[in-house]
């Protein structure tokens, strides 16, 4: 398994992590997602660590908490050293009226129960999960340091953040020589290449390591969707089409249409290149891969190792290609200027 920085930190993470968000099935999305046990969560977690992949990524919406407990109980009596946990809060977690959010309340008593369902006293990555506008930043960013300080949490992190929400933290978080965020967890796939509009160079600048979520476009790129063919009866996205990125049916199919050519070309799955393709994109530390049996990680776990050639890489860049938005179209006319990141 390769490894790689998390951002501009000392930290090194495996280049793969896996997703819980399997774990649990409670709720309309997430048990559309899968239902995993305990017993089926040891079995997968076994199955990482034997490929050397010890990452693993949660939340506390998902399952409404039932996800980090399966996680804990399936990493029981393992030494806790040669894992890395990270997980997520900011989303509503209860009826009470602080009970969502980055309030320097919601955070604190957020952390705490991650750290009783996950059985640990320390949490690896911590994240926000979505900006809250209500929140002074200062506040926000003041608890989490001290969280740091206290050793409940090793490095900080945020997920779908805007491009100012991010810079603007890191402002006052070097202002005032707090925790600096070092990871964005964040929407990036081959059907989904808004994150290098402005999020991509803005991480290349300030050392913020990208942990892709939905690699797969939202399930979208795992084989099972080809032109002119009805969408599979055990297609998840039955029933989480609406709650995930909108994609244009004709612009999947282009992008469809050159997996299938360089997965005959390679011996390759469609998702393994997909994932593949992420590796090799700039500013990208960790990959979020989820699944709800063996044989999907096995299939997933078999995108490392090997790497897509620089032909094969520019014809899936051709394939996926959008016009960026104003005023991204419009600097990208001045690569001398706003150079691509390497």
């Amino acid at each position: 398994m390769e490894y790689r920085y998390l951002g501009r930190s000392g930290f090194r993470v495996p280049v793969l992590s896996f997703g819980t968000g399997t774990f649990g099935g409670q709720g309309a999305l997430f048990s559309a997602w899968g239902s995993t046990d305990v017993a089926e969560a040891r079995r997968l977690v076994d199955i990482c660590l034997d490929a050397g992949l010890n990452m693993f990524d949660s939340a506390d919406v998902y399952s409404k908490g039932a996800a980090e407990s399966i996680l804990g109980e399936a990493i029981k009596g393992r030494p806790r050293d040669q894992l890395i946990l990270s997980t997520k809060a900011t989303f509503r977690f209860g009826d009470g009226e602080n009970q969502v959010g980055s309030s320097r309340h919601h955070l604190i008593n957020a952390v705490d129960a991650a750290l009783k369902r996950l059985g640990t006293d320390y949490i690896d990555l911590f994240q926000l999960h979505g900006f809250d506008a209500r929140t002074p930043l200062e506040e926000t960013l003041s608890t989490l340091d001290n969280l740091v300080r206290a050793g409940k949490l090793r490095y900080l992190g945020v997920s779908n953040f805007s491009g100012w929400h991010l810079m603007k933290s890191l402002g006052i978080a070097d202002r005032y020589g707090w925790s600096r965020y070092v990871a964005h967890q964040a929407y990036y796939s081959l059907i989904g290449r808004d994150y290098e509009w402005e999020l991509m160079p803005l991480a290349a600048d300030q050392g913020v390591g990208a942990v892709v979520w939905s690699p797969l476009g939202w399930g979208r790129l795992t084989g099972k969707l080809r032109r002119g063919t009805a969408l599979p009866e055990s297609s998840r996205l039955h029933a989480t089409a609406d709650y995930g990125p909108p994609v244009n049916d004709e612009y999947l199919y282009k992008v469809v249409d050159v997996l299938d050519e360089i997965a005959a070309e390679t011996g390759k799955s469609v998702p393994q290149i997909a994932l593949n393709w992420l590796l090799q994109r700039p500013t990208v530390s960790n990959i979020i891969i989820g699944a709800r049996n063996e044989e999907q990680l096995r299939q997933n776990l078999g995108a490392v190792g090997w790497n897509l050639s620089a032909e094969q890489v520019a014809r899936l860049d051709a394939a996926s290609a959008t016009t960026k938005t104003y005023p991204y179209w419009h600097q990208a006319g001045f690569s001398y200027r706003n150079p691509t990141p390497v």
